[in-house]
Order: C-alpha cells, then structure tokens, then sequence
C-alpha cells in the first residue's frame, strides 16, 4: 500500500460512538507509525453534566494524544462545519444517523466546500449502489444523495468502505433477527439470502489501513467484512457456539412487508425489510480488501464465543 507524506495529511474524525472510538484508536497507531501526522477528533460540546463513558472517553483520547474540536453537527451550518474542516486533509466521518434526515448531506456539502483533500463519509453499511433507491429505509436513500454529491464533483478525493451490518445486530433484541430465549433464527426473505458483517473493532482497523494509504483507493467502493453467512449458517454457527439447538424460521417480504404497514414508523422493521434481499447486503469474504491483504479479522464463530464469555462473566 502507498503512504502519503506524513506532515500533509491532518485527520479530523467525526464522532466517537462504538465505532468513531475505534477509529480513533486505530487512526492514533497510524500516526504513531508515521503515516498521518495527527489526529482530532469532533465532538458535541459538553455539558456542565457528566457521566462515566464521557470520563473514560476523555481519558482515552489523552493517552492517544488526540486534539478535541467541538461543534454540533445537527445545529451548525455547512459554512460554519465547512470552517472547521478546511483545518484538516482528511475527514473521516463516523457519526451514524443520530443527527437525523439531512444530516449526512450537509456534512457532505460542508466537507465540499471545505475543500478538503479527501473524505471517507458515513457510508459504513450495505452496498447502496446494488440496493438503489425506495429499499423502504429512508436514511438508505440519502446515502445515495452522498454518492451523487461525491460524483458530481472532481475537487474533493473520497473514498467508501461498505461493510455489511455491524455484527452486534446479530443478537441485538430490538433488531429481532435472533431470539435467544427461544433459540430461533428469524431468515429474512429467504433461508439462503446472505449477511455480511462487521466488528466495530475490524471496521476501525481497515478503514484506518484505508486512509493512511492514499491514494490507492480514492474515488472508489471498498469493500471489506468480517464474515458472510446465509440464515441456514448463522442458525448452525450458533447451535455449536452456545451449545443448544437453534432453530429456522423464515419472515417471507410479505409478511415483513405488512409488518411495515401496520407499524410505518417503526425503524426496526424497516431494516428488516431492508435487508430481507439476496443482493447488495453480502459479499463474497474472498472479494474483500481484508481477505486480499490477508489480514485477519474475527469471524461469526469468535464474535459468539467473546459475546459469550461477557455474558458469563
């Protein structure tokens, strides 16, 4: 891989949730290896309150050595964001879709304005060129906005890194994909339509590997997994890791798709249909730039067996 010039390239990361804290973990030992030269991050301003995690987020980032910048991203202006970008080479953003429709546009537009010299966007998700427009997922749709506006222009270098769903939505309750209790694993669409997933951790790892080395994958979808696995597998995967039989049952479209109609505000449900398609959503491990740069990374199996551990500590 190619790497830039240290001195020229400052990285601002926006956000540090689950996965903005693992960027800015794993973007630290980039410049620690000397292949950026420094690393901020943006955060909401704070409140006279405190709590636990902002405490030993703030701890993290001085033993990283990371600058703070604090701005609002859901109430600043594109000129007032474009301000604090055009500080910086290379924006990274990792802010998911707290901020609400519109919000992953105006950063866009910010970053464009800004003129920065590269940007990895909040696209860390499905395939949404394969998906295309109308999935039923509204934010879906302005992820597409954000791809139109990086091709409409040739100023600003970008680059996308899909990575399928995070693998933590695999057993997370709300999402309904797997009941625990009952040992039942809920196909969406099809017990042969696929999944590909990603750790938080993998997703901070490559992308970091990604932005440190401009300019081998500007302007193009990269795409990189923790593992593929059809609804048949995850069912077998789980049945071996936790030791007790889990079961098939499969949510046809229809079904989900009345499920949608009868709850049209419901987020959940509409990422279930979302997802319930034998495109866009997986890809083939052998086809990633983790499996072609033959770097490891943790598996369905191992993500169960760490999963199961916590539960039982």
């Amino acid at each position: 891989m190619t790497y830039r010039i240290p001195h020229d390239n400052h990285v601002l990361v926006l956000g540090a949730g689950e996965l903005g804290e693992c960027m800015l973990r794993e973007m630290a030992a980039q410049r620690d290896a000397g292949r950026v030269a420094s690393v901020a991050v943006l955060l909401r301003p704070e409140s006279e309150t405190s709590s636990d995690r902002r405490t030993r987020l703030h701890s993290a980032l001085r033993t990283w050595r990371i600058d703070v910048v604090e701005a609002d991203l859901v109430t600043a202006d594109e000129t007032a964001l474009a301000d604090i970008f055009r500080r910086y080479t290379q924006i990274i953003c990792c802010t998911g879709f707290v901020g609400g429709p519109g919000t992953q546009r105006k950063i866009t537009g910010a970053v464009l304005k800004a003129g920065v010299a590269h940007y990895i966007p909040w696209q860390f998700g499905v395939d949404y060129d394969v998906v295309g427009r109308g999935s039923g997922q509204d934010v879906w749709d302005e992820q597409l906005d954000v791809r139109d506006m990086l091709r409409a222009q040739d100023k600003v270098r970008w680059t996308i890194v899909s990575t399928g769903m995070f693998t933590s939505f695999v057993l997370l309750p709300a999402f309904g994909l797997v009941d625990l209790d009952a040992g039942v694993v809920h196909a969406l669409g099809d017990p042969d339509f696929s999944l590909t997933v990603t750790t938080p951790q993998d997703i901070g790892r490559l992308t970091a590997l990604i932005a440190a080395s401009r300019p081998d994958f500007d302007d193009r979808v990269v795409h990189v997994a923790s593992d593929t696995f059809t609804y048949r597998e995850l069912a077998s995967t789980l049945t071996q890791e936790l030791g007790r039989p889990f079961t098939l049952s499969c949510c046809d479209i229809a079904q989900l798709r009345a499920d949608l109609a009868a709850h049209p505000d419901d987020t959940m449900r509409k990422y279930r249909l979302s997802f319930a398609r034998k495109d866009g959503v997986a890809w083939p491990v052998a086809q990633t730039f983790n499996a072609k740069a033959g770097i490891a990374v943790t598996d369905l199996a191992a993500w169960v067996r760490e999963w199961r551990a916590g539960q039982e500590a």
